[in-house]
């Protein structure tokens, strides 16, 4: 039979043609569980100067949409009595003597949360989006001119809390534009996310790629792009300083710059110090590596017990990711395909036209003009960048499950993300908390989202965890990221379904809390 991929517009056929994961470990299952398909790229629009057949042209392609389709459903429903999946104890809503088990299939299917989700939860409205576009560059416009025009001591903490929240919306909104959330015309977002996200110096097609892939991978162990977990191996192959800076506050909130620029040279994965062969990679389903590139940053080592290229990476304290490799900023990186490179430089040549724009406003302003206009700000940006996104995935009351293997699908990944509320922020950020509904269905537009989550949670029952209520300002929020950096340092090497363990050794002082 024929796989099929949910949309928008129903079902259709997809064909059995599937892209192997570019980084992390595979999972066994992704060909049954989880099958991505890649839509036919929109054309590339061409904005032209000059004489015609001798003037410039800037292309810039339209993102590339991701479908999904549910075969844990298709599966259980096989084994349905009446449209009803028989559950085991521990499965479902909790209520058996067993209790509510979070690691557990749940026992309905993504399709079964779409069709709660009214219709029009789906329906992009270009002129709305438009209209927060301008509303949120109309605020960040007008808070520069207000702080330059008093210029006062007291003035300058509120603004670059402010201007930063404001930054941060707008990343929100190009973030949109990289789901295609924010239009059916990937022209248009792909030009409004370029505009947004240069404006705040984040790549936008390289940002949007990787972004896509932490989709694609949610809750897998390896192959998530964003906040996974290590391994314990892992783990115990960084040096101290580099244990201790990762998770000691605030260095870990200040991380996503290093997560765009950085990148390991030469590809490999450490195993008991060693860079492990390509040979062996390839046969146990290792990351690949490069034993043969020449590297800075891999030095050679003695016989090691894989074969004659074995080299030891040096550790590095900063990087993407121990065990990833790979520039947001690079087309040649293992993060894309070779069809985006393009995409990528046009990226980059975008971030850098902004960057040269923020030098010569320097020169006319002044260099401590601009670092109180913009620089703070955009340090603020990326403080609440990294706050938010690590607390979607980490810091619950309880532990939630990780997968590998045959465990993970995307919908038990989807589910182990978590909704969080933001007080009056809530608004300003265009409602990103909503973020389990987000995970599962990105092309619903930020608008729709609380009421699509409403509509869903009958649904999802337990799986569903509902977000403490915050006051004005959610600083109940810092409580949850400090427990988090306390416990949540690594996840066994072995196990499908696994959960975060402690290092009782990293904060010695901490040992009594």
């Amino acid at each position: 039979m024929a796989s099929r991929v949910v949309s928008e517009c129903g079902l259709r056929p997809l064909p059995r043609i599937y892209p192997r994961p570019r980084t992390g470990i595979p999972s066994a299952a992704a060909a049954t569980q989880l099958q991505f398909r890649a839509l036919l790229e929109a054309p590339s629009m061409a904005v032209s100067g000059g004489r015609r057949g001798r003037g410039w042209e800037l292309r810039v392609n339209a993102p590339l949409m991701v479908g999904f389709v549910d075969e844990e459903f298709r599966e259980r429903e096989r084994g349905a009595v009446n449209g009803v999946v028989e559950m085991k104890l521990g499965e479902g809503d909790g209520d058996g003597d067993g209790g509510f088990d979070p690691g557990a299939p749940p026992p309905f299917g993504l399709a079964a949360i779409r069709a709660a989700i009214p219709k029009h939860c789906w329906v992009k409205d270009p002129w709305r989006s438009m209209s927060y576009v301008a509303r949120d560059v109309a605020v960040v416009f007008g808070l520069a001119a207000a702080a330059a025009f008093f210029n006062h001591w007291a003035v300058w903490p509120l603004y670059w809390f402010a201007q930063g929240t404001m930054f941060w919306a707008l990343f929100v909104l190009g973030h949109d534009c990289g789901h295609g959330s924010f239009s059916n015309n990937q022209k248009l977002n792909s030009v409004v996310g370029h505009l947004l996200h240069s404006s705040i110096l984040v790549p936008y097609h390289g940002w949007r790629i990787s972004h896509r892939t932490h989709h694609q991978n949610h809750g897998h162990v390896e192959n998530d792009e964003s906040w996974h977990p290590l391994s314990e191996k892992i783990y115990r192959s960084l040096d101290t300083a580099t244990r201790t800076l990762r998770f000691t506050l605030p260095f870990p909130m200040l991380a996503y710059p290093v997560y765009l620029c950085l990148c390991k040279a030469g590809k490999g994965y450490l195993e008991e110090g060693y860079l492990v062969p390509q040979e062996r990679v390839r046969s146990e389903s290792y990351p690949e590596c490069d034993c043969e590139r020449p590297s800075n940053n891999i030095i050679p080592h003695r016989q090691s017990p894989f074969g004659d290229c074995g080299v030891v990476l040096k550790l590095e304290r900063w990087g993407r990711s121990p065990g990833k490799s790979g520039s947001h900023f690079d087309p040649k990186s293992d993060l894309f395909l070779p069809n985006e490179r393009k995409d990528v430089i046009t990226s980059t040549v975008c971030w850098s036209a902004m960057a040269a724009l923020l030098v010569c406003l320097s020169f006319v302003m002044g260099p401590v003009q601009m670092l109180k206009l913009y620089a703070i700000p955009n340090l603020i940006f990326v403080l609440w960048l990294d706050l938010v996104t690590y607390l979607h995935h980490h810091g619950h009351d309880e532990k939630l499950p990780w997968y590998r293997g045959k465990e993970w699908s995307y919908l038990r990944g989807g589910l182990t993300t978590l909704d969080r509320d933001y007080g009056w922020i809530n608004n300003i950020h265009h409602d990103i908390g909503t973020h389990v509904i987000h995970h599962l269905f990105p092309q619903i537009p930020h608008y729709h989202l609380v009421e699509a989550t409403e509509a869903a949670k009958p649904v999802l029952g337990k799986y569903y965890r509902v977000p403490k209520k915050s006051g004005p300002l959610p600083f109940h929020l810092i409580g949850n990221l400090i427990r988090s950096m306390k416990e949540d340092h690594f996840v066994s090497d072995t196990g499908d379904v696994v959960y975060y363990q402690k290092d009782s050794e990293l904060h010695e002082s901490q040992k009594s809390d």
